[in-house]
């Protein structure tokens, strides 16, 4: 394939997945993390004030302000703000009734700041596309390139999360960018490429909390390049000279990029709201050390904003070890589950990648037992780890990748209790898919020694073929989930229709389709229905009085009302999962249901159940 062919299959990969991506957000309503992640994006742009949502950095919740601000100018629009809300202006972190009396009950268009708030974040999926096959061509030629980058395009993970405001994209392309300048300036470090990484590193520590975990990864590469690249001077002195420039490029990143942007952030915020609000949010805070810490730096002009930096980052702590009820695999519990991130993993990935994964390593462990009995003979004249470290220089990138997924892979199964969505192993997966696809492009590249009647070449269109029909299976498997893509399930478990009976949260329900519950009421002139709805819409918006308000505990001998009963099926699962050891809130408040068959299923989200 010619060269200058490759980026243009690849942008029309990238831009048929954005186009996808998009109009399956048509009748999408608002999620959960929306209703706080705008609102709060937007009195950042507008009020320079960063009292609502301080526990994620501002950078993706300002594309999505930015965005807003800008059509609401263009368009004519106004925007009122609550200046007045106590939401606003007395209580603390209030970022559920600020966001939810911002959007839905002063008269603004929701639905439309929704759009134009959405609509970055289809661009930052371009951005990581174009990484993920700007990295895999470098290693693997266009083949591999071409393969990870379908892979990406097509993830329906990445398709689900590509569309909304909130945190998990945007931290996936900060990893993912920041590892790969990284590892070009460990190849050559010099001072413009040390520039570089500092502010990469700097744009990645304001997108989402975790990012931190680039510090001790960028530590412990350093230490193994500089043990294993062969120097010219000694291991003591390159290990000083590269700690050196790594050390700069921290300090750039968070001097010059993350330090001036949270500057900007409390420009307006009251010393005496800010202090306050660090009082209040980190009393009986896990690390002790902390909240005095983080108190101290609120009212010193040099180090506040770097203060409001780590009280951000505390809060993610406090929260990590707080855990959120969910439900998994038919129990209900807050402490999470060890198995919960691998097996979610499993079943929520297409089962044609997790067959290409499985081809990638034994192609892998192949090469590796080949190429260890063929070294036998000569480990009596190369010392063996002359001839290691050889390889190991060579396979850096992916020893780089690998890094990255065993630490970000422990950190998340054995540091949080936060079990509510395989979007938070999301930053993994480009990395999975670059690693996977170029040892599936070394395969098919690899030539075929067969006999003269050309059955090396038959066996080389095989394994084309064979590739072809997985990869086209994964993309099938994902489309028919179509605009439904958060609620994908593999095969393994039946698909979406039945990924309900496995967890809930943000893999299956996040809101997103109150929109279409409203569609589906008025095709049947539904005239009043309860709702007991999770996410970030409200129900009275788009219903107006028809909807009535229902939450499961109420005794069910008051619903007079109305003949149905619209239930969020993170919900409906949190109420009929048996607890988890340890876990004593009562479930069970909608077990009359159990013998009931819903009357409509509106995106795999949200049942209706005919009550008479």
């Amino acid at each position: 394939m010619r060269r200058y062919k490759t980026p243009l299959l690849a942008a029309g990969l990238l831009l048929a997945a954005v186009i996808i991506a998009g109009f399956s957000l048509k009748n999408d309503s608002t999620i959960m993390d929306e209703v706080s992640h705008l609102p709060a994006g937007y009195s950042y742009i507008t009020h320079q004030d960063m009292r609502i949502n301080p526990e994620h950095p501002p950078l993706l919740k300002d594309l999505s302000g930015i965005s807003v601000w800008l059509w609401s100018k263009i368009s004519g629009q106004q925007i009122i703000f609550p200046e007045n809300s106590p939401a606003w202006t007395q209580e603390i972190n209030s970022q559920w009734n600020f966001g939810f009396h911002f959007m839905y009950d002063l008269g603004n268009n929701a639905d439309a700041m929704l759009f134009w708030g959405r609509f970055p974040f289809l661009l930052l999926f371009l951005l990581l596309g174009f990484y993920v096959f700007r990295w895999a061509r470098e290693l693997y030629g266009n083949r591999g390139a071409l393969i990870a980058t379908l892979l990406y395009a097509f993830s329906p993970t990445v398709l689900a999360h590509s569309r909304f405001v909130a945190t998990d994209l945007g931290a996936t392309a900060g990893f993912f960018i920041s590892l790969y300048y990284f590892y070009h300036w460990l190849k050559k470090p010099s001072w413009p490429a040390t520039i570089k990484v500092g502010v990469v590193f700097g744009l990645a520590l304001l997108t989402k909390f975790s990012t931190f975990l680039l510090v001790p990864l960028f530590v412990s590469l350093v230490f193994i390049y500089a043990i294993i690249k062969k120097p010219k001077n000694g291991h003591a002195r390159q290990l000083l000279r590269l700690f050196g420039r790594l050390l700069i490029l921290g300090l750039i990143g968070v001097i010059f990029i993350v330090v001036p942007v949270y500057q900007y952030h409390i420009w307006h915020y009251p010393v005496e709201l800010q202090q306050r609000d660090m009082d209040f949010i980190l009393r009986g805070h896990p690390i002790k050390i902390l909240p005095p810490l983080v108190y101290w730096t609120a009212d010193k002009p040099i180090v506040r904003a770097f203060g409001q930096y780590l009280f951000g980052l505390s809060m993610v702590f406090q929260r990590a070890t707080g855990g959120n009820t969910t439900f998994f695999l038919g129990e209900v519990s807050n402490e999470g589950w060890r198995g919960y991130f691998p097996i979610i993993y499993l079943i929520k990935e297409t089962l044609a990648f997790h067959l290409l994964t499985l081809l990638a390593l034994l192609l892998v462990i192949k090469k590796y037992l080949w190429s260890h009995w063929q070294n036998w003979s000569r480990r009596h004249q190369i010392k063996w780890w002359a001839l290691h470290r050889q390889r190991l220089v060579k396979i850096f990138p992916e020893i780089c990748m690998l890094a990255f997924i065993a630490l970000y892979w422990y950190t998340s199964v054995f540091s949080s209790n936060l079990n509510i969505g395989v979007r938070h192993i999301l930053p993994t997966f480009p990395f999975l898919y670059v690693l996977v696809a170029g040892q599936i492009a070394l395969w098919l590249k690899k030539e075929n020694r067969g006999c003269d009647c050309g059955c090396g070449f038959a066996h080389a269109w095989l394994k084309k073929i064979f590739v072809a029909l997985l990869l086209v299976w994964g993309i099938i498997s994902v489309l028919l989930t179509y605009p439904s893509f958060l609620a994908y399930f593999n095969e393994s478990v039946g698909g979406p229709d039945r990924g309900y009976k496995y967890a809930a949260d943000s893999n299956l329900d996040w809101g997103q389709d109150l929109k279409r519950l409203k569609i589906w009421a008025d095709q049947n002139q539904i005239n009043k229905i309860y709702i007991d709805y999770f996410g970030g819409g409200t129900p009275s918006y788009y219903f107006g009085d028809r909807a009535l308000e229902w939450h499961g505990e109420w005794p069910r001998e008051k619903m007079t009302r109305a003949d149905f009963l619209a239930l969020s099926l993170t919900f409906r699962q949190n109420n009929l999962g048996r607890p988890a050891p340890g876990f004593t809130k009562q479930t069970g408040a909608y077990s009359w249901l159990e013998n009931l068959t819903p009357v409509a299923k509106i995106g795999h989200s949200i049942w209706v159940y005919k009550l008479r």
